[in-house]
């Protein structure tokens, strides 16, 4: 059955790939077409906020269909989605798309996003499917290779993102995505997937059709800490929405767009690094104590990486970050798979996705507009250039720089604190003492 989950895992890498360089291919032209940071990180913030939005929904499906089909309608809409991007592209005269006002423009962006966001059911079925396909005693390992996996989707959709808008256009970048949707539809119909779920005995146990939002908040609750893990997630994105919306224009200030998307990319060996790690190595006995502590060192080099205007000191910040970050995701993806029933995990999944990327769309759709007006002018003629200016740097990519320092300070403190709280001690404890559930006895077999 593991080699089966390979075989789900490389079909979900290439599907990852294309959304994502979709994503960023995106991102890059509109940035260059309009040179808006507020278009960039209005773009941002309605990705955030439709992720949030959908992930119940979608953990829902997850729990109440074959995982097989469920994936297979995901990667069949984004395909459908991208085609008519495409049509919208070809048809319309280039000064539509020139202006961050244009209703053309904006069109034209969200059936892209939609496209890449429908290939989220993928992440909340992979994490399912490791509880089903994998022995309890190998999943965080499992998990390591889900961050590998995402590593090099984006590793390779930065790099061919930055190259495609740089040199083939907006076009046959989404001409080669729908190639490649079609191959995945093709591969993912011929892998044998296991679709049926725990059997009960009694009928009360079993999750409700439909959101059943009721009975998913009553399982997180009966688990001490767990609502404490996912607000703590909550806090991290909620500083995260602020480099998803204004590092792109940051790096793109230093260093053009076919630099910043090769940069982007091979910096994002990271997650490789990371997924390989905890792949080789595991979590530990304490998966929640190494999520903190990664967490330290995380928001230890963003507030540092921006510190001087220089692009070899934010590639060292930003591989660190890129390191960490799977052992991050694994970490709690492994906590919840241990906690959590099999058949009420797709929902669990889908409600922490929910909940914790509702607090990215608030920085990502705010810093924008909040660099662009005071942090920047703070930094260009403002106080700030008499103030910090002579060993911090001045000029637009100093105020973004500004903006980084100070979340990177505010994730740091937060998590000493998170170290200390009640909820870390008793999560942990219920780790530990968790003895193997009925649900792991079946996915193991």
């Amino acid at each position: 059955m593991q080699r089966h989950f390979y075989a789900v895992l490389a079909n979900s890498l290439t599907a990852f790939m294309t959304n994502t360089f979709v994503w960023f291919a995106v991102t890059f032209w509109v940035y260059l077409e309009t040179e808006s940071v507020i278009a960039t990180s209005a773009m941002a913030g309605i990705y955030t906020i439709t992720v949030a939005v959908s992930g119940f929904y979608l953990g829902s499906l997850v729990d109440r269909y074959p995982k097989k089909h469920v994936m297979l309608l995901s990667t069949a809409s984004s395909l459908v989605l991208y085609a008519l991007a495409l049509a919208i592209f070809v048809s319309a005269p280039p000064e539509a798309f020139a202006s961050a006002s244009s209703v053309t423009l904006w069109i034209f962006v969200v059936l892209t996003l939609v496209g890449a966001i429908a290939g989220n059911v993928r992440s909340i079925a992979l994490s399912t499917l490791v509880t089903i396909m994998v022995p309890e005693g190998e999943r965080d390992r499992a998990n390591g290779l889900i961050g590998t996996a995402n590593g090099v989707a984006f590793l390779v959709a930065s790099i061919l993102s930055g190259l495609a808008i740089g040199f083939a256009g907006v076009t046959w970048m989404l001409v080669s995505a729908i190639g490649a949707l079609i191959l995945v539809i093709a591969h993912l119909w011929s892998v044998p997937i296991p679709h049926a779920l725990p059997h009960h005995d009694d009928p009360a146990e079993a999750p409700a059709a439909g959101l059943d939002v009721r009975g998913t908040i009553r399982v997180i609750g009966a688990v001490p800490g767990l609502f404490g893990l996912i607000l703590f997630q909550s806090f991290n994105n909620l500083l995260g929405g602020v480099f998803m919306a204004l590092m792109d224009a940051y790096g793109l200030l230093l260093v053009s767009v076919q630099v910043w998307g090769t940069l982007f990319g091979l910096l994002s060996l990271g997650f490789i690094v990371g997924g390989l790690i905890v792949t080789r190595y595991g979590l530990g006995t304490s998966p929640l104590r190494t999520m903190l502590l990664a967490n330290v060192a995380m928001w230890t080099a963003a507030a540092l990486f921006t510190i001087q205007a220089s692009i070899v000191l934010a590639a060292i910040g930003m591989f660190v970050w890129l390191c960490l970050a799977p052992i991050v995701e694994a970490a709690e993806q492994t906590i919840l798979q241990k906690v959590v029933p099999a058949e009420r995990q797709g929902r669990v999944f889908g409600f922490a996705q929910s909940v914790e990327q509702a607090a990215t769309p608030v920085t990502a759709l705010l810093m924008g507009p909040i660099a662009e007006l005071i942090f920047i002018p703070f930094m260009t003629t403002g106080a700030g250039v008499e103030l910090i200016g002579g060993w911090f740097g001045v000029g637009k990519d100093r105020g973004l720089a500004l903006v980084f320092t100070i979340s990177g300070a505010a994730g740091l403190v937060m998590t000493l604190l998170a170290m200390r709280s009640s909820a870390y001690r008793l999560l942990s404890e219920q780790y530990r003492s968790s003895a193997a559930t009925p649900d792991e006895q079946f996915a193991a077999t």
